[in-house]
């Protein structure tokens, strides 16, 4: 049984930018920039960013990567974890509240509930990613890039293995509705091959 490792963290800088890109702005108009940002006024508080994580053997044989009590079928999977002998499984997620809001404004002013999805949208990439540079620091390792089940090839199924793996609705209140969608919505589950430092 491998070790499982939860961490909350610090509310990553926020990238403006990118919240427009989720969001669909082609331009960042005045008005657009201050709604935005009254959004994530309105949300900050409410967050909440947790992670649990732990470090898995790996073996690729052709399509097939076995890590310990989780092995996977995906070529695409084997492509992105090749030259690793080590994988870091991970569940993040920034809380329900956000969601809760999401609802909230989607009925009542539906341009406020797109820009709370931006941002939720923006807050959970930016989690993953201070989570993964974090973790290269802190362990002196290189990190491939995120892959997630559902993408290329790698069955959406996987999903359950991950959250098992990881006991997410213990550890960080994560977990898998009937239709393998992850609740609360924004959050991530992955893979990431770990290259030692030589």
């Amino acid at each position: 049984m491998s070790v499982v490792t939860v961490k909350r963290m610090e509310a990553p800088p926020f990238r403006e930018r990118e919240a427009l890109r989720y969001a669909g702005c082609a331009e960042a108009r005045e008005e657009i920039l201050e709604e935005l940002g009254e959004a994530l006024v309105e949300v900050r508080d409410r967050l909440d960013y947790r992670v649990c994580y732990c470090e898995l053997p790996l073996t690729v044989r052709d399509d097939r990567c076995e890590m310990g009590e989780l092995a996977v079928a995906s070529a695409h999977l084997a492509k992105a974890l090749s030259g690793c002998e080590r994988v870091l499984l991970f569940g993040a997620t920034i809380g329900v509240e956000i969601d809760r809001l999401i609802a909230k404004y989607g009925r009542l002013a539906p341009a406020k509930g797109l820009l709370l999805q931006a941002v939720g949208a923006e807050r959970i990439e930016a989690l993953c990613d201070a989570f993964c540079k974090e973790y290269e620091k802190e362990n002196d390792d290189s990190l491939g890039a995120r892959f997630s089940a559902g993408y290329g090839d790698c069955p959406l199924e996987t999903q359950r293995d991950i959250v098992r793996v990881l006991d997410c609705q213990k550890r960080i209140g994560l977990f898998l509705n009937e239709s393998l969608l992850l609740s609360p919505s924004k959050s991530v589950t992955a893979f990431v091959g770990i290259k030692e430092n030589l």
